[in-house]
């Protein structure tokens, strides 16, 4: 019941669409523009870099969010199984981020919001991740491939974090959150899978190039 609980708390967080409400506080549907998208990658297009990182930061912040609620209901009932009820948590505001109801279930592709549940389960994670980023970004200018390395990296930092007795869980609880991490994992890359197939055919749109195609 409690995996439930933190499901729904991670999803309503989730549903809060920053890049959507930024854009209508401008008078657009940030979905009409560009590759339709409400995340963070269409918004800074669209809109430009202010309203990308203000898209970025309430996405990933939205994450944080679900898992401080979760840490302040069941820190005290149970503290040894914390650690997956926020990733369970993080995995509710990643669906509420990509199919928000109230929008027809269109919304991002959930990248920021992974990043912050990163952040929550371990900042060093994130730092790990951010680097790699930026990185895997300056090399190849491709966003997309950036978002896709960071999201592999985190099923491989839980798992050995996990292994490691970093979440403190039984195996049981272990192999659970490492499901989560590897089902975010496939969520992400299905959210993807246009630019995907770009990538592929070498007609992904570079970071700062003018624009062939929106991802």
């Amino acid at each position: 019941m409690e995996r439930l609980v933190c499901v729904i708390i991670g999803y309503v967080c989730g549903m809060l669409q920053t890049g959507y409400l930024y854009g209508k506080w401008k008078h657009i549907d940030i979905r009409q523009h560009g590759s339709g998208n409400a995340g963070t990658t269409n918004t800074l297009r669209t809109l430009g870099w202010k309203a990308g990182m203000i898209t970025f930061l309430g996405d990933f912040l939205k994450c944080v969010v679900a898992v401080w609620i979760v840490h302040i209901l069941y820190s005290q009932a149970y503290p040894e199984e914390l650690a997956l009820l926020s990733m369970y948590a993080g995995m509710g505001a990643v669906l509420g981020h990509n199919y928000p109801f109230y929008l027809k279930f269109k919304g991002g592709k959930g990248i920021a919001a992974t990043a912050g549940l990163i952040f929550a389960t371990n900042p060093m994670m994130m730092m790990i991740a951010a680097i790699v980023f930026w990185v895997i970004v300056g090399i190849t200018r491709y966003v997309s491939l950036g978002s896709l390395t960071i999201v592999v990296l985190f099923v491989v930092e839980v798992v050995v974090y996990g292994q490691r007795g970093g979440f403190g869980l039984s195996q049981a609880h272990l192999y659970e959150m490492y499901a989560i991490a590897v089902f975010l994992m496939l969520s992400a890359f299905y959210k993807h899978r246009a630019n995907i197939k770009r990538l592929l055919n070498g007609t992904e749109n570079k970071f700062g190039a003018k624009k062939k195609q929106e991802d």
